[in-house]
């Protein structure tokens, strides 16, 4: 993590959100990644979403594993609550201070190659538990902290800045999350921030979990001419399903879904995301149909950006649970523990 800080001094005519913070109240420590860095364009994403949102810094907690990735919390909200797990273990850390206080906003910061290898397991079961998360793939298809090796998600064929060709089959996260039942999935493009703050602002107000996997291109050891993760390639393959934009919701809205018209989604927490339908073929709801146009797209070798999946009547682990409405970390010890009496009850119940 960079040891340097910005100032502290804000200039007075700087604008306010609702809950009486500037944009600079949401900011972190100076990055010290690679000038040029696709985490970076992330993090200033992520910066904007909460801002806009009126999120109080101090009502989210950031958690990342190991990478260049899992460094850039520092890079932003730096008023937020934050833990750097070992390598590829954030879901599971970030489950427990979940279930321990659910009145909190959870992040999870990961990359490539804390998800999709060692973190892969974790990364599966937060889904399948349904973990009220925003979960957030910097995806750059190499391991770039340590100089260039090939991530689980770099194509089969492609050739590294050594002139190593890769020969494993890659890893989608976008086809697994929707295979194993997300509630929310996306991909977004470090290099498209009109699209990916909405993106990030819905994730952050959906009740689930919610998968956001970034291209974003590493400037040092996978930007090069055969790289499908290198900005050149994804600006010429981008295929954008749709536009989104996040308003408050105040009443109900009609949904008109036909072609080229727009689509309010409204999440639990009464934001509604809003949807205009590009392609005229495609419905983010309908599961099934999202996995076989990712997979149709990915054989031509287009990158597919947007909204893929939402499920807007999701429920997380809390509701999987049945667990009650105050966050367990602000319950007494008579709540917590009701006696001997309570536990031969449940025991008797099982005989």
């Amino acid at each position: 993590m960079t040891w340097i800080a910005k100032p502290r001094l804000h200039h007075p005519s700087l604008s306010r959100n609702a809950v009486g913070y500037t944009r600079r109240d949401y900011e972190g420590k100076v990055s010290t990644l690679c000038a040029g860095c696709g985490h970076d364009s992330i993090s200033a994403a992520i910066i904007q979403a909460c801002w806009e949102l009126d999120i109080e810094p101090h009502r989210v907690a950031k958690l990342s594993g190991i990478g260049c990735s899992s460094k850039t919390p520092d890079y932003f909200l730096g008023n937020s609550h934050g833990f750097n797990t070992v390598h590829g273990r954030m879901p599971s850390v970030l489950t427990g201070a979940n279930l321990a206080n659910r009145g909190l906003t959870y992040l999870g910061v990961s990359g490539d190659g804390d998800s999709a290898s060692i973190g892969m397991g974790q990364f599966v079961h937060a889904i399948r538990r349904g973990v009220d998360m925003a979960y957030i793939v910097e995806n750059n298809g190499v391991y770039g902290l340590t100089k260039g090796q090939f991530s689980a998600t770099a194509d089969q064929g492609s050739v590294s800045k050594r002139g190593v060709a890769n020969s494993d089959a890659p890893i989608d996260l976008v086809g697994l999350a929707l295979q194993l039942g997300a509630t929310y999935v996306a991909r977004g493009f470090s290099g498209d921030k009109t699209q990916l703050v909405p993106l990030i602002k819905g994730a952050l107000g959906h009740r689930g979990v919610a998968i956001l996997d970034v291209i974003s291109p590493c400037v040092a050891f996978n930007n090069h001419a055969g790289s499908t993760k290198s900005y050149d390639y994804v600006r010429e393959h981008n295929d954008a399903v749709n536009r989104l934009d996040v308003i408050e919701g105040r009443a109900a809205i009609a949904v008109d879904y036909a072609p080229g018209e727009a689509i309010d989604v409204v999440q639990h927490d009464g934001t509604v995301l809003r949807l205009r339908k590009l392609d005229p073929d495609y419905d983010p709801t309908d599961r099934l149909a999202a996995m076989a146009y990712v997979n149709l797209h990915q054989a031509r070798g287009e990158v597919v950006t947007g909204l893929l999946h939402v499920d807007p009547a999701a429920a997380d682990l809390h509701g999987h649970l049945g667990t009650v409405a105050t966050p367990l970390n602000q319950l007494g010890v008579a709540e917590l523990c009701p006696g001997a009496a309570a536990l031969e009850k449940i025991n008797a119940g099982l005989r």
